[in-house]
């Protein structure tokens, strides 16, 4: 048994990687970051060291050409600024009707696609992934929905000749929930990145930094990033 864990060095999927490598053990699973075009390497330096932190074999992919198209706010070539609000304000203002603007498109699913061709390859099983049912609400980022886990499960499933399964172990969780069974596995938090900023220190106006936030209020603790 052997799992491959998509990683972008924050607190969903290192609570994951978290997950994987007490089931497999560390000589048992692969951590996969993905470069796509971001503005700010901070996630993938804080994947590689939550990878070195658990002892597991780290791979990065570089597939920025596939977003070159987008105008998504997170990537280097969009004139969008990133948000300064909370996802509830942006979705109150797209009405539930279409993603946030750091949705980029596809993320997921281009991702996973990625992933199960590197884990065949790698003589992996299962594909591990962090998303949470917070980031699916109001329709923010539809690639985090039950619905579309459930699909990109069966297709990965299928075309891997029934090979490769995929585990989101927290897609009916929310963050709260993810930080709370990360703090029992004892997570490196404080290794991980969150911000969609690129700065010495973390924002904390972006929707990702006040998620992130409210997660370890809710838990009653700091966050040991901070």
């Amino acid at each position: 048994m052997k799992a491959l864990v998509l990683s972008s060095g924050g607190i969903d999927s290192t609570t994951a990687l978290a997950e994987a490598v007490q089931l497999f053990g560390h000589d048992n699973v692969v951590s996969l970051s993905v470069s796509y075009g971001q503005k700010h390497s901070k996630e993938l330096q804080a994947a590689e060291a939550v990878a070195k932190y658990y002892e597991v074999e780290h791979l990065n992919i570089d597939i920025s050409s596939i977003f070159e198209y987008s105008n998504c706010s997170l990537l280097a070539q969009s004139d969008e600024e990133i948000p300064r609000e909370s996802y509830e304000e942006q979705i109150s203002k797209t009405k539930g009707e279409r993603p946030v603007s750091t949705y980029v498109p596809f993320r997921n699913g281009i991702f996973l696609s990625v992933a199960a061709g590197i884990a065949l390859s790698k003589d992996c099983d299962t594909i591990y992934y962090g998303v949470h049912k917070d980031d699916a609400a109001g329709f923010a980022y539809p690639d985090c929905s039950d619905a579309f886990n459930n699909a990109i499960s069966t297709a990965i499933w299928e075309g891997s000749g029934k090979a490769l399964k995929v585990e989101a172990p927290f897609v009916n969780k929310n963050k709260a929930d993810v930080v709370k069974r990360g703090l029992e596995l004892k997570a490196p938090y404080e290794l991980t990145w969150s911000c969609y900023e690129g700065g010495e220190k973390p924002c904390g106006v972006c929707g990702t930094c006040i998620d992130r936030a409210r997660a370890f209020e809710a838990n009653g603790v700091k966050d040991p990033a901070l």
